[in-house]
């Protein structure tokens, strides 16, 4: 049988460990600081508060991600292309961006690499835009994403109960309870999908509604 994980544009596994460190897990919150500032900065919205002609005016920025996600749309809306290198640039954020969640999540002992794919295996296939992509899509897939959305808030929110379990189950036994483990892993998986069809626009097949 084949699974939605096996065919979809984007696809998540993470290796179970057998044995996870007390020690490491005890202080995640403290450990994952620096790598996370790292992310945040790669990925957060900025906001900027300027006082023009005795006016208060906020801006915002998307930082990387953002206008990442604009200039994908723009060119495959106007010029149905993808270039290869903002592909590649865009797959391996989403990678690095796995391994630290990976890693807060206690699903991995492995301090998160910004190059190395250590248990964290995601791939995501290179689209071919003018067969596989309709150009006017991408300006409508937020709206037509928003029941994902709507889901995955409710299974984040139920993720972080699980986080603090499998943080006192990691204590007590150094191991990670499995089906705890692969309701995390699921949950990455779905957003994983999500995140493909809405703001990467690397496919148009509506994400399904699974954690496998």
């Amino acid at each position: 049988m084949v699974t939605p994980s096996e065919t979809y544009a984007a696809r998540l596994e993470i290796d179970y460990p057998e044995k996870l460190d007390r020690f490491t897990t005890f202080f995640r919150l403290v450990w994952i600081i620096p790598i996370g500032i790292i992310l945040a900065l790669l990925t957060a919205t900025g906001n900027e508060t300027a006082a023009e002609a005795g006016e208060q005016i906020e801006r915002t920025g998307g930082g990387i991600t953002g206008g990442l996600f604009i200039a994908t749309m723009l060119m495959i809306v106007f010029r149905q292309r993808y270039p290869r290198w903002w592909f590649d640039f865009a797959r391996e954020l989403t990678r690095f961006g796995a391994r630290v969640s990976a890693y807060f999540f206690l699903l991995t002992d492995k301090y998160p690499s910004t190059v190395d794919e250590q248990s964290v295996h995601l791939e995501i296939d290179y689209p071919d835009v003018e067969q596989d992509l309709n150009r006017w899509l991408p300006l409508v897939k937020w709206l037509l994403a928003l029941p994902h959305y709507i889901v995955l808030a409710v299974l984040v929110a139920v993720g972080i109960f699980v986080w603090v379990i499998a943080w006192f189950a990691i204590l007590f036994t150094g191991r990670y309870p499995q089906a705890l483990f692969d309701y995390i892993v699921g949950v990455g998986r779905w957003g994983l999908r999500v995140s493909a069809y809405m703001s990467l626009l690397v496919t148009d097949e509506y994400p399904p509604f699974s954690l496998r």
